[in-house]
């Protein structure tokens, strides 16, 4: 009889170390391009969720989670669009935190993850144009839509009664639909706008756009571009020439590299960008330190997010098929449920094994609305002497 029950015993082991996998999930962010200085801290903090559910052995049995980084450029819809095939059909990954720009997202989505059935979770595509775009279930961002963010710069620049503003934009998805929303947004609160004009980026002068600017005036330029390349061009131009000294950053131009190009030159500027405050951004701040990451740069709470939803949507489906847990991801991020914070995945994926339910916070208050895309805060920054400071939270 013992040896009957220990044969038992042994088989349970063999067959439930069948069922465990080598998980693969593809990061899709620009590690070259107009936003290179930001996709480290993300893709950190994806793998930062990675290791948690490791490390923890509750996933589906055992599995282990590891990821494949590709190089989307940020703003080259075909090359993004290549690397994503390849995370599918060389790789093999079972879900993609990415894309990280509008555009490229958009065209890696509809050319390569819904013909393949692959789920695909932003932590920083923004553009409103995602938000009804066809995905078969598929796409989910944990980031807010820049519909938001427009309404949330107009509501900034009527408290500080600023009633003309000059707006540039970079000549692409992202900066289009941003610049769209904000104008739309402004004028309705009693605003306006002296000149909307694109930029491109990769430029070795902006004179001319910035000659434009200044003709048309304004008490603040809004920079609706990416701080590694054509935003940080117009500043520069900007202030070299006089034209302006004050400006609003929006979120691809707030990080440290700002602070790091023009410091003190730029007092009196101030922006926003997605971002949370409370426990659970607590929690990873203290977590991002100690694995080496960078938690404060822009959307590296948004990739820890995106990584833990695709995991916990696995658990809850009982499969790592994005056929199967697509449908999981709203389940697992929104009530009702057990609260779940960073550093408390582990906690999750023994709840949905035994068949509970979860609300999953994360790092950023995560709530998912409409087709999958977050509600989302606003973090409020003004520069003084030489450095962004944080205002507070709307």
């Amino acid at each position: 009889m013992k040896k009957l029950l220990l044969a038992t015993a042994a088989t349970a082991l063999i067959a439930g170390a069948a069922q465990a996998e080598d998980i693969k999930l593809g990061i899709s962010l620009g590690f070259t391009g107009p936003l290179e200085s930001l996709a480290p801290p993300m893709a950190g903090g994806a793998e930062i969720a990675m290791k948690e559910v490791s490390d923890s052995g509750l996933l589906l049995d055992g599995s282990t989670v590891t990821s494949v980084r590709v190089d989307s450029t940020c703003i080259d819809s075909a090359a993004a669009s290549a690397a994503v095939e390849r995370l599918i059909t060389t790789d093999k990954v079972k879900g993609i935190v990415g894309g990280m720009c509008s555009g490229e997202t958009g065209a890696s989505l509809q050319n390569v993850a819904m013909p393949n059935g692959m789920v695909m979770i932003s932590p920083s595509a923004t553009s409103p144009a995602l938000s009804d775009m066809e995905d078969n279930g598929l796409f989910f961002r944990t980031s807010p839509s820049d519909a938001r963010q427009g309404q949330v710069m107009a509501d900034i620049l009527k408290e500080r009664n600023i009633t003309e503003v000059a707006l540039t934009y970079t000549n692409n998805d992202y900066g289009k639909g941003l610049a769209d929303s904000f104008k739309t947004a402004f004028e309705a609160n009693g605003g306006k706008v002296t000149i909307d004009a694109a930029h491109d980026d990769g430029k070795a002068d902006y004179s001319a756009e910035v000659g434009a600017l200044a003709a048309a005036g304004g008490q603040v330029l809004v920079v609706a571009g990416y701080v590694d390349q054509g935003g940080a061009g117009i500043v520069r131009g900007s202030l070299d020439s006089g034209a302006f000294d004050t400006f609003m950053f929006p979120d691809g131009m707030v990080s440290q590299v700002l602070e790091d190009k023009f410091g003190a030159e730029v007092n009196g500027s101030f922006g926003q960008n997605p971002a949370s405050e409370g426990e659970g951004h607590d929690k990873y701040m203290e977590m991002a330190k100690a694995a080496g990451v960078d938690g404060s740069s822009v959307y590296s709470s948004e990739a820890y997010d995106a990584a833990a939803l695709i995991m916990l949507a696995m658990q809850a489906a009982g499969s790592s098929d994005p056929a199967e847990y697509k449908g999981k991801i709203m389940d697992v991020a929104n009530a009702p449920g057990e609260k779940i914070l960073p550093g408390e995945l582990a906690k999750g994926l023994q709840i949905l094994k035994d068949g509970g339910d979860i609300d999953y916070v994360g790092a950023t208050s995560l709530e998912l609305i409409g087709n999958g895309e977050s509600a989302g805060t606003y973090r409020e920054i003004e520069f003084k002497d030489g450095k962004m400071e944080v205002l507070g939270y709307r």
